[in-house]
């Protein structure tokens, strides 16, 4: 990763970093590839996301950027299976999700999203057992490397003196971070965030970057803050009105004209010293020909 610009926040990130990965995870991340893949409220009704195809290799980090309403949640959920296409195909490994069990697809693929859990009696050990779910047997048990993921999955969130809260007696951030322990418990090959560092405060939005850069799985993340996912992604996909308006590296994919133009702001590129690294600044677009 970059050097982040405050020592005091790169400690913070440095801490996560010692924490160990979760036992049994898959030594091969998955690649995935969208194909012509498309979305519509219905056959005759608005395309919320238009075709767009990719791939992304196996390890690799996307960040998926673009302003509200650019299409990113619906994109994430095609690649989830929580929605399925209506055009094109969403594979893993060169499989079509939709073309396996719904089983099989989540021991591959698990996602960390913004809605928080209903049920806010369950303790944050019993959320993050939810994601053994998939290996489950029936109403039975599941396999005997039940509990060791579900303890490395807290430690590594730093969430073992939380275990046995109500997740409602958290905050927001406490229970964003139980959200990914969940995810991490399912011990996935692709795993996907939908604003993973909403609510989190700084420290602990730094560890969510240094986690996303330690684990060797494949990653499909939202980010609003463009500057972090210059930071945390290998490469960005940048949408516009449910359009892919750029794919690539950072560096490119966002420019300062790629950048103004997707979000309607003037966007300036800096560079920062001591760690001389590029920065964006945002101001509103001036009108021409109007006074201030």
């Amino acid at each position: 990763m970059k050097d982040i610009e405050s020592p005091p926040l790169v400690a913070a990130a440095a801490h996560a970093a010692d924490r160990q990965p979760v036992p049994g995870s898959h030594d091969r991340a998955a690649s995935l590839r969208v194909d012509q893949a498309s979305w519509s409220v219905d056959k005759d009704g608005k395309t919320i996301l238009h075709p767009l195809s990719f791939e992304l290799a196996a390890g690799r980090t996307l960040g998926v950027v673009g302003p509200n309403g650019a299409g990113k949640s619906t994109l994430l959920r095609l690649l989830y299976r929580y929605q399925a296409p209506t055009t094109g195909k969403v594979s893993i490994d060169g499989t079509d999700i939709w073309q396996l069990p719904a089983r099989v697809v989540a021991r591959s693929i698990a996602a960390v999203l913004q809605e928080q859990p209903a049920d806010f009696s369950l303790t944050v050990r019993q959320i993050v057992a939810l994601g053994r779910t998939p290996y489950r047997r029936g109403f039975g048990r599941g396999w005997g490397d039940d509990e060791p993921a579900i303890e490395a999955a807290l430690a590594r969130m730093d969430l073992q003196h939380l275990a046995d809260r109500q997740i409602g007696t958290l905050s927001g951030g406490e229970r964003q971070r139980a959200m990914v322990a969940r995810a991490l418990a399912q011990q996935p090959r692709l795993l996907i965030f939908d604003e993973p560092t909403n609510h989190l405060d700084i420290r602990h939005q730094l560890e969510v970057l240094e986690l996303i850069g330690d684990l060797p799985l494949t990653i499909v993340t939202s980010l609003h803050d463009l500057n972090m996912a210059a930071i945390a992604c290998d490469e960005v996909l940048l949408l516009q009105a449910g359009r892919l308006v750029g794919l690539g590296a950072p560096s490119t994919v966002l420019s300062e004209v790629a950048v103004s133009a997707a979000f309607e702001v003037d966007a300036r590129r800096e560079r920062l010293a001591p760690s001389d690294t590029d920065h964006l600044t945002f101001r509103l677009q001036t009108q021409i020909g109007v006074n201030p």
